[in-house]
């Protein structure tokens, strides 16, 4: 058993100056970052205590102006109150209740995301590692923290944000919000997903991906969070899947999520084991050491075809290891926040 004892959370102090600074550098970025414990994680019991936590203080003024513009759309209803403009009654509401509704409106976001996640069984991988109160610690849950951080940083900066789940079927789709009321929503879904553990559960990410492009109609910023493991086979369609987001203009970025250690680099103990596929439940009893150079190079082969498609369509590949901190989510998504103006 291999037990992960520290997570990094990454918080800088930093201004939206300091932002253009360092992405305009051409040296590497060091940015200050605060260790917390695993044991220190955990005396947060929902994700929405635990995402303010990692990005409290992490940014401030990424926008010049978050309300540029001031063109509007519709949010949700509140009450009539004495003294509103009459123009703002919901008189189709009024019809159907006999109560009169207002609706409120607020400043159109500059910035859509949508955040999908790959929830397939190979995602709960490393399945045997857990912390003091049997909480996993795997691709998914790490996925998940990350999202809901990305959540509470696009609601920090008033942009509208909506999630994706899927699997061999995309099991839930959200539009993009910014109300605080949505937010909840998304929050709910990511714990359910957390929470929904299912063995032998398959990917089909061409399919989920080519639906998911259908259904974010306006221009957004897309982050996927998948350990991308699928028959080879499905290369092509994976491919044509993501080359389907770009041409609706999307911006895209590919968080490949892997236990480096294990699922890259093959780190196992010269000794027998049972490999189980934790989608197919196919079995292979075999000495680590006897495939370990093949097992590398192909899956160094395979990392590079993604990275390399990626990089034809302009879409920004992230090698995202569990084993360490959540800066470089933070950071690739800075970068691109950055190049979108």
């Amino acid at each position: 058993m291999v037990l992960i004892p520290y997570l990094w959370y990454f918080c800088p102090q930093i201004d939206s100056a300091e932002i253009q600074r360092i992405f305009s550098s051409s040296k590497p970025i060091i940015l200050q970052s605060k260790l917390v414990s695993i044991q220190e994680i955990h005396q947060f019991h929902n994700l929405a205590l635990l995402a303010k936590q990692v990005v409290e203080g992490f940014i401030i003024g990424l926008h010049k102006s978050p309300f540029h513009g001031f063109s509007v759309e519709f949010s949700e209803h509140r009450l009539y109150n004495p003294g509103d403009p009459l123009k703002n009654i919901d008189w189709k509401v009024y019809g159907r209740s006999e109560k009169l509704f207002v609706k409120k409106y607020e400043e159109e976001t500059n910035l859509r995301c949508q955040l999908v996640i790959d929830v397939s069984s190979s995602m709960y991988f490393p399945e045997e590692i857990r912390d003091e109160k049997g909480w996993p610690v795997n691709k998914l849950r790490y996925s998940i923290v990350a999202t809901a951080a990305l959540i509470h940083l696009l609601k920090k900066q008033r942009d509208a944000v909506g999630i994706s789940i899927f699997s061999d079927k995309v099991e839930a789709h959200t539009g993009t919000k910014s109300t605080s009321v949505h937010h909840n929503l998304l929050i709910a879904t990511l714990e359910n997903a957390l929470g929904n553990y299912e063995r032998n559960k398959r990917t089909a990410t061409a399919k989920c991906l080519h639906e998911i492009a259908e259904n974010v109609h306006k221009r957004s910023l897309i982050m996927i969070f998948s350990d991308m493991l699928e028959n080879v086979q499905e290369s092509p369609e994976i491919f044509s899947a993501l080359q389907h987001l770009r041409y609706n203009k999307h911006e895209v970025i590919l968080f490949h999520v892997t236990d480096k250690r294990k699922e890259l680099d093959f780190e196992f103990e010269n000794k027998p084991y049972l490999f189980i596929d934790m989608e197919t439940k196919e079995e292979i009893k075999l000495q680590s050491n006897q495939v370990k150079q093949l097992y590398v190079e192909r899956m160094e082969e395979y990392k590079k075809q993604i990275a390399l498609k990626c990089a034809q369509y302009r879409i920004d590949f992230v090698e995202t290891d569990i084993n360490k901190d959540f800066s470089q989510v933070f950071l690739a998504y800075l970068r691109k926040r950055e190049k979108m103006g």
